[in-house]
């Protein structure tokens, strides 16, 4: 194989797939990038047998041929070279040379015909929509996902499309994420896509209304955008019935500067780490709202005023879950919907429910 390419292209190529590649992993193909050259183009892929990214970019192709390359050391080569192009030419015994003006490596690459196949994926069902529109909706639930596998399927993210609206679903057992969207899809389809892959679909997408392709199979999903294809398995397995868990009505409805709220919870929480935590207490009576926290270095008392509209109530929670909701709420009021202590809080924008968040309630000790 032999190219040479602009490095401005290729340096942005590799680091965007190298977030697929495997950290660590007994095939040493799969610590690697496949590099491709044919027809003028340059194709480049990372996989990690569950998520694999692929791009191509222009090149000129003198030779033609396949080759994988350590991820971590070709884009460190790449990224310091001064020169604007690079030059790519491997041998028949895998020795690599790269140069870029007087620079210039040699490393022993790894043959394509250790790289593993990319999983096929047929019978698809096509999904268009705005890609801004999907990495907010990512943004607004990823917070929620769970990290440890005690139940794998909520590891990811439901995706529920139902005349013509699209639900994305979070939970982790202490919180749930409810986004809801409008799109243009005839029938009905649920699916679950893992965090990781949300996490990097959303990095290459941008915050615009140009579409991204979501090409829906058994067991895999492809995300197609902006010359880039994710390719992701999908997780299996009955996912929480959220719309039992979401509780109807509410005692008491408080509006509040979302701002304002979240400064309030982090003066509050500074007595809290990760080795003494304690709930916060949120005590919410005639339009304040009065928090306090007690731990083993001290106690904190804070107090903001609120609009107010039902009973008085008083609830304990995580202060870190809280914050990520509200965080995640991207407005500048929220609505806080109660219906006692031990019921979850519900975080809903002012107008409308294109979000719902819940943070489920910790039970308080009576203060001494």
């Amino acid at each position: 194989m032999h190219i040479i390419c602009e490095k401005q292209p290729l340096s942005e190529a590799v680091a965007n797939v190298s977030r697929a590649v495997s950290g660590k992993n007994t095939l040493a193909a799969l610590e690697g990038i496949l590099l491709q050259a044919k027809n003028g183009r340059l194709s480049l892929t990372g996989y990690d047998l569950e998520l694999a990214i692929t791009t191509s970019i222009e090149a000129k192709v003198l030779d033609e041929g396949e080759i994988v390359l350590s991820a971590r050391l070709f884009l460190d080569m790449i990224r310091r070279m001064q020169s604007e192009t690079v030059n790519i030419s491997s041998d028949e015994k895998m020795l690599t040379v790269i140069k870029g003006g007087a620079t210039e490596y040699t490393i022993l690459g790894i043959p394509a015909s250790d790289y593993p196949e990319l999983p096929s994926v047929s019978q698809t069902v096509p999904v268009q929509m705005s890609q801004g529109v999907l990495k907010n909706m990512i943004g607004q639930t990823l917070f929620a996902v769970a990290t440890t596998d005690g139940k794998p399927v909520h590891t990811g993210s439901l995706f529920e499309i139902k005349d013509g609206q699209l639900n994305v679903v979070s939970v982790d057992g202490y919180r749930l994420a409810l986004r809801k969207e409008k799109i243009a899809f005839d029938g009905e389809i649920t699916f679950i896509v893992p965090a990781k892959s949300l996490s990097e679909v959303s990095k290459l997408i941008k915050d615009e209304d140009e579409q991204i392709s979501l090409e829906v199979a058994r067991r895999h999903i492809i995300f197609q955008a902006g010359g880039y294809s994710v390719i992701s398995r999908l997780l299996e397995g009955e996912f929480l019935d959220y719309k039992a868990a979401i509780p109807s009505g509410g005692k008491t409805t408080i509006q509040i500067g979302t701002r304002e709220l979240i400064a309030a919870i982090e003066r509050s929480s500074l007595l809290i780490s990760d080795n003494i935590k304690s709930p916060l207490r949120l005590y919410f009576e005639e339009n304040m709202i009065r928090i306090s926290c007690s731990t083993a270095i001290g106690k904190s008392y804070d107090e903001i005023p609120c609009s107010q509209k039902g009973e008085d109530v008083e609830i304990g929670f995580n202060s870190r879950y809280m914050l990520d909701a509200l965080k995640a709420s991207e407005c500048d009021q929220v609505q806080l919907v109660l219906n006692g202590p031990l019921s979850p809080i519900k975080v809903m924008p002012t107008d409308g429910d294109a979000f719902t968040f819940l943070v489920l309630p910790v039970r308080l000790k009576s203060e001494q």
